[in-house]
Parts: C-alpha cells; sequence; structure tokens
C-alpha cells in the first residue's frame, strides 16, 4: 500500500504510477480499523478487481472532531501511524491518501471536496460510504449528495450499513470505545480483531515498582489516547526489539500511595525480563482484566495483590 499526503502525488499516483482507469474510493476516520472497517476495505478490493480500477481510502491525519467540537472529540483507538499499519496490514488497498484536516477545510462545502479531493485527484468511478456518511461544511454532504454529484460528474456511490458481529454487536468505533470504558478489553478485542493496543514512550518514575520488588515499564502515552478503565490487566509488551512479551499491567492512580492523581499511569511489569526499556518507544496490548484498582491499608498487603496478580497474569496468557 502507497501512501501520499498530498493532492497531486495523489492523482499522479493514480494516473502515472498505478495505472488504471480510475478508482474505487472509501473515505473515513477508520479509527481502530477494527473488524467493521475490513468488511468495507474487502468490499472496495472486490469491487475494484472486478473493474480493474485500483481500491483507494481516504483518511484523515486527525479526527475532524478535534476541530469542529475539540471539547467533545472521542479518544483515538490509534494513532495515526498504527492506523496506517493497520490499514496496509490488510491487504486490501493500493493506496491511503491522509488528508490533513484543519479549520479551513472544516468550512469547505461539501460539493468542493467532491470536485477536488474524490473527482481531481481521487479519480473516483465508484464511491463506498458508510449510509450514515456525513462531510463537509455542517455536515453537509451526505450519501444523496454524492449520488446527484455522482451523476453529473461520472461516479457511482455505494452507501454500506454497519455489519454486526456474532451475537448483534455492531462493530464501531463508539462501541469498542464503551467496552474500554467499562474495563472490557475481550469484548473490544473481539470487535477489532486483535487486543487493544496502547502506544508511547517509556519514560522515568518515581520507581516505586523497584523498591516494592516489581519494576514496571512507566509507558506515557499520548494525551488522546483511548485507554481502558483503570484496574490490573494481562497483556503483553513489545519493546523497540519487536520482541511480545507478557505482562502485568496496571492502569490506574495509585490510591495506596496518593490521596490524587492528575491522571492514570500506565506501568507494565513485563514477566520474565531484566533490561533497560528507558526512551524505548512501546507497545502495551490489554488481553484480560483481571481486578478493579484498589486501595491497600498497607505496602505489604499490596506487594502481596502484585504477587498475585503476576501469577494471574501469567496463568491468564498461558
Amino acid at each position: 500500500m502507497r501512501i501520499v499526503d498530498d493532492l497531486g502525488a495523489l492523482s499522479d499516483a493514480l494516473t502515472g504510477s498505478m495505472p488504471s482507469r480510475g478508482a474505487v474510493v472509501t473515505i473515513g476516520v477508520y479509527d481502530g480499523v477494527h473488524l467493521g472497517h475490513h468488511a468495507v476495505l474487502r468490499l472496495v478490493r472486490e469491487l475494484a478487481d472486478a473493474r480493474g480500477l485500483a481500491a483507494v481510502c481516504v483518511t484523515f491525519d486527525r479526527h475532524p472532531a478535534e476541530v469542529v467540537r475539540p471539547d467533545s472529540a472521542p479518544r483515538l483507538l490509534t494513532t495515526p501511524e498504527q492506523k496506517l499499519e493497520l490499514l496496509d496490514a490488510t491487504g486490501y488497498l493500493d493506496l491511503a491518501f491522509v488528508l490533513h484536516f484543519d479549520l479551513a477545510r472544516s468550512r469547505e462545502p461539501a460539493d468542493d471536496f467532491v470536485r477536488e479531493v474524490l473527482v481531481g485527484a481521487a479519480h473516483a468511478r465508484l464511491v463506498v460510504v458508510g449510509a450514515d456518511f456525513h462531510f463537509g461544511k455542517g455536515r453537509g454532504g451526505d450519501v444523496a449528495l454524492l449520488q446527484q454529484m455522482g451523476a453529473d460528474l461520472g461516479f457511482e456511490v455505494l452507501g454500506v450499513g454497519l455489519e454486526a458481529a456474532p451475537g448483534g454487536t455492531i462493530y464501531s468505533s463508539t462501541r469498542i470505545r464503551e467496552l474500554l470504558a467499562e474495563g472490557d478489553v475481550a469484548g473490544a478485542a473481539a470487535l477489532l480483531g486483535r487486543p487493544h493496543e496502547a502506544r508511547g514512550t517509556v519514560v522515568e518514575g518515581d520507581r516505586r515498582g523497584r523498591e516494592l520488588g516489581y519494576p514496571t515499564a512507566n509507558v506515557a502515552v499520548p494525551g488522546r489516547a483511548c485507554l481502558p478503565a483503570d484496574g490490573i490487566y494481562a497483556g503483553t509488551f513489545v519493546g523497540a526489539d519487536g520482541t511480545e512479551r507478557m505482562a502485568a499491567i496496571s492502569l490506574g492512580r495509585r490510591p495506596t500511595f496518593y490521596e490524587s492523581a492528575d491522571a492514570s499511569l500506565l506501568e507494565a511489569y513485563v514477566l520474565d525480563f531484566d533490561g533497560d526499556l528507558y526512551g524505548q518507544s512501546v507497545q502495551v496490548r490489554f488481553t484480560s482484566r483481571l481486578r478493579g484498582e484498589v486501595r491497600f491499608d498497607s505496602v505489604d498487603a499490596l506487594v502481596d495483590q502484585m504477587g498475585q496478580d503476576v501469577a494471574d497474569a501469567r496463568r491468564a496468557l498461558s
């Protein structure tokens, strides 16, 4: 999958090095690249192959809500880099175009977006979007507008409904965020098709875990990252060497030591590992929730529970 972030490069890719009669284009935030997204992308691939066209995804460098309603914008399931990795890993796309979304773009009339991006640069012959897709200034664009403009500008439109998982749960980024807020990382993984992952950098902490016999990697994550509910989890940890190791993960405010904290701390005790992780860019993957966060009356009681948590994590992961 080729990645471009310039309209000229998008047009050149579709008329030069990637010759075709045009493209099947899907548009969306694609946060999480969950199994519902996979179904749409698979459809795009099948339609592109059947028509001899390129399979293209138009996505954004940030969630549009961060620009138009920052106070209520959702937390992100994936970093921009991770999203592109996941889109590539599906194997369904020829090209991803990352559109810079700013205030000016948010005020662009929907019909201008269609002419500039979909027709002028992406050479769309078929546009595949969710049936409730909206775009452009004031969310003035929808499937009906796309169909109307497509009739004049030479592209077809397919609005697809949301996919449902076995049992009837809808695949959606919103539902995944709800499950994470409940601490249900297993439920979130069932919709994502993989464990939920937080990415960040290992930073210096207060070394409290080392003093207690359980040295942890303190992971600083982006402020807009979507994390599960506070608690103790079993999961895995991937460091700079690329090795995935079992881990007991703590997410919370350390009530045993602090009356209050500004934010939840993400810490991972990597099982059967002794090495320096400071400064590394790492990935923490949540597999199952072991328990909620608890305030202990003594340090000894906390240490006993930490030993139990590690044993429970090892058992859950093995």
